[in-house]
């Protein structure tokens, strides 16, 4: 089945809550905590400050997560994949300066994401503290649930190597049981206090943020907002499992989750004056309104929820850095392809510096309470970038108008809880913020380093390939000259109008002239489509001369070498390009020559200074320095078990500089023979 459709089925929509909702499908256990503690502590509940901000989360969700994500993001698909890059690729084309929300937040997404698996996993452990089950009994040490949320993480980050695929068939299952299990819950304490249904109401949602009961303020927005956290992460998930899966799932997954919300709000109403509770800072509702025989069941149902949140984060993660490097905004990185899911992939770079963040994380903030504090503030960022992109998207359907007065709203919305979540910073949401600001740092010397260079590599560092035309035929010709190689194959840009970098052809002509049968000049253009794939040939006239156009979409393998051999075969099929059998060879119908490619690095060297300023200057240099310590062209390209030349070359090649001496002397010259 094609990766841009995704069929309507019961196994679609288990498969959908397995793959989507781990995010957003754990937040009972964290939110009610963060909201207890905006109060200061138990006893300063009440039912008006419990019923408002079960409202909150219930109008929270229904508008960000269900009207703007749902509703309206979702449609903003590109051939069926989504996620803030997805959205950037569809608009990039209305204007340069989209790549700065793009930027931006795709940077908070990765740096709040580090704090997921630390969150929830520890949330759901935590829930052992204090525990007797029959021989096991635990204390109320955290440095227990430290140890355990700690080994629970390593493991998952260590079997990503190896693959997931298999093991994702099992989440879909596990997470409709939590689900289940999260209403029936929640209804078995609604009973006695169905006043806690109010919360429907949006006025007790407006009236509990001016009310003398919420001692925050606006400020409690920035507990309400965990309840939403996983909206952006559903929205890029759109493309593993298909938009109409998940119009069909959401709303099963929002009833369940208001219930065990309802639930935990009525078992405080119950409680929160009891003299056990008072006086504590304090208490996860979630684990406390369950009778004591349950509770073991619902810890480790919690824990293989925590991990499937994790593990969607941890893979979603390697996805939006595959598309981002696609997209030219952060440097290549090795990729490999651990099973046979076509869509599964794995960046050992991402995968061991998530590792790295959240369990430094986990050790710095100990509790779950200290992480909530932090918790949701870079995602606040990625959401409101999200809304200008989308503000583009619609304009071009629904007029700047309306798209404006729809967005707006949003935007206002987002603002607010963005303000909200900045008390935040003090308590810990500096770290991601940091993160957010280092991985902000890399994507924009990135992106505008390329850009900077482009513009300052002016016309003189360009040639026109169809005026060497001539001479590479006369040198592929030319037996005064060892054969380099059969086919030659330069990874360059040729431009539209036949510009390419002074540098290629430098390379063949100038510094030892490369023979070869073919030369072979290509170029991969990343496209608006994920999953596209396809190539045009220019054969310049010649038989041997040629320039490709290979066109890959962002989420496609850049793995030339496999695409060239298919683009020879299908040439010499053609009858355009002359038979390349070798005379030596193992493979009896091996129809393809030998070849070779050459991979160009450019260093700083030769920068002029008195053109460019200083900003630009270092966003270039950074740039270069970037791309020689990251992963090899060759790598990337997937050469290598290929024959691969790497050539160093300077950024810019001037024309030598005659050099006038002040006097000279010849000594005894040779006569000239007559």
């Amino acid at each position: 089945m094609s990766p841009k459709k995704k069929h309507i089925s019961a196994i679609g929509m288990l498969v959908t809550l397995g793959i989507v909702y781990g995010d957003i499908g754990t937040s009972p256990l964290y939110v009610m905590n963060a909201v207890i503690a905006d109060a200061g502590k138990v006893s300063a509940l009440t039912p008006e400050y419990i019923i408002g901000a079960i409202s909150l989360i219930f109008w929270t969700l229904m508008l960000l997560t269900t009207i703007k994500y749902v509703i309206l993001a979702m449609r903003a698909d590109n051939n069926g994949e989504g996620g803030i890059f997805a959205l950037y690729a569809l608009v990039r084309n209305h204007g340069a300066w989209l790549a700065v929300p793009a930027l931006i937040g795709g940077a908070a997404l990765l740096a709040d994401g580090t704090l997921t698996p630390a969150v929830t996993v520890t949330s759901a452990v935590e829930g052992l503290k204090g525990q007797n089950f029959g021989p096991l009994q635990f204390s109320d040490s955290q440095l227990v649930v430290l140890v355990i949320t700690s080994t629970v993480l390593l493991a998952l980050f260590l079997i990503q190597r190896f693959g997931t695929a298999k093991l994702g068939n099992a989440f879909g299952p596990v997470m409709l049981v939590w689900f289940l299990f999260l209403g029936v819950a929640g209804v078995a304490h609604m009973s006695g206090h169905l006043e806690v249904l109010r919360a429907l109401s949006p006025r007790y949602a407006v009236a509990i943020l001016f009310s003398p009961a919420n001692k925050v303020g606006l400020f409690l927005l920035g507990s309400i907002f965990l309840a939403t956290t996983g909206a952006e992460a559903l929205y890029s998930d759109m493309g593993h499992v298909g938009k109409y899966n998940i119009y069909l799932t959401w709303p099963f997954v929002y009833v369940m989750l208001m219930l065990n919300y309802f639930g935990q709000g009525a078992w405080l109403i119950s409680h929160y004056k009891d003299a056990a509770y008072a006086n504590l800072t304090t208490i996860n509702p979630f684990y406390e309104m369950l009778p004591h025989e349950l509770r073991p069941f619902a810890i480790i149902l919690a824990t293989f929820a925590a991990i499937i949140a994790s593990q969607a984060l941890i893979t979603g993660s390697y996805t939006l850095v595959h598309e981002a490097i696609s997209l030219k905004f952060l440097p290549r990185m090795h990729i490999t392809h651990p099973s046979t899911a076509k869509s599964q992939i794995y960046i050992g770079g991402v995968n061991w510096f998530l590792c790295l963040v959240t369990m430094s994380v986990v050790w710095y903030f100990r509790t779950s309470k200290a992480m909530e504090a932090a918790y949701g503030l870079a995602i606040t960022v990625t959401m409101l970038m999200t809304t200008f992109l989308l503000f583009e998207y619609l304009s071009g359907r629904i007029g700047r108008l309306r798209a404006g007065l729809v967005t707006g709203f949003f935007g206002v919305l987002e603002a607010m809880f963005l303000v909200a979540s900045l008390v935040k910073f003090m308590h810990g949401g500096y770290i991601t913020l940091v993160i957010m600001l280092l991985i902000l740092a890399l994507m924009v010397i990135w992106f505008f380093g390329n850009k900077s260079r482009e513009r300052y590599q002016g016309e003189s560092e360009y040639v026109h390939l169809n005026d060497y035309v001539s001479q590479l035929v006369t040198l592929s010709k030319d037996d005064r000259e060892p054969l380099f190689t059969t086919n030659l194959v330069y990874m360059t840009k040729v431009k539209a109008d036949y510009r390419l970098k002074r540098t290629t052809l430098y390379s063949i002509l100038d510094k030892q002239p490369k023979r070869a049968s073919v030369y072979w000049f290509v170029t991969v253009n990343e496209t608006d489509k994920p999953y596209d794939m396809r190539y045009t040939v220019d054969m310049m006239h010649t038989r041997n001369v040629i320039s490709v156009q290979l066109y890959l979409g962002f989420r496609t393998s850049q793995h030339v070498n496999l695409y060239i051999r298919q683009i020879v075969n299908d040439l010499l099929t053609a009858g355009v390009i002359d038979p390349q059998r070798p005379h030596y060879t193992t493979l009896e119908d091996r129809q393809v020559g030998d070849f070779k490619f050459v991979i160009i690095r450019e260093r700083p060297q030769g920068m002029p200074t008195e053109n460019i300023p200083a900003w630009r200057r270092y966003l270039i240099g950074g740039r270069l320095w970037l791309q020689n310590v990251t992963t090899s062209p060759a790598d990337w390209y997937g050469l290598e078990f290929s024959s691969v030349v790497e050539e160093t070359v300077p950024l810019f090649i001037h024309e030598p500089r005659e050099m006038y001496f002040t006097d000279h002397k010849i000594l005894h010259p040779r006569p000239r023979a007559k």
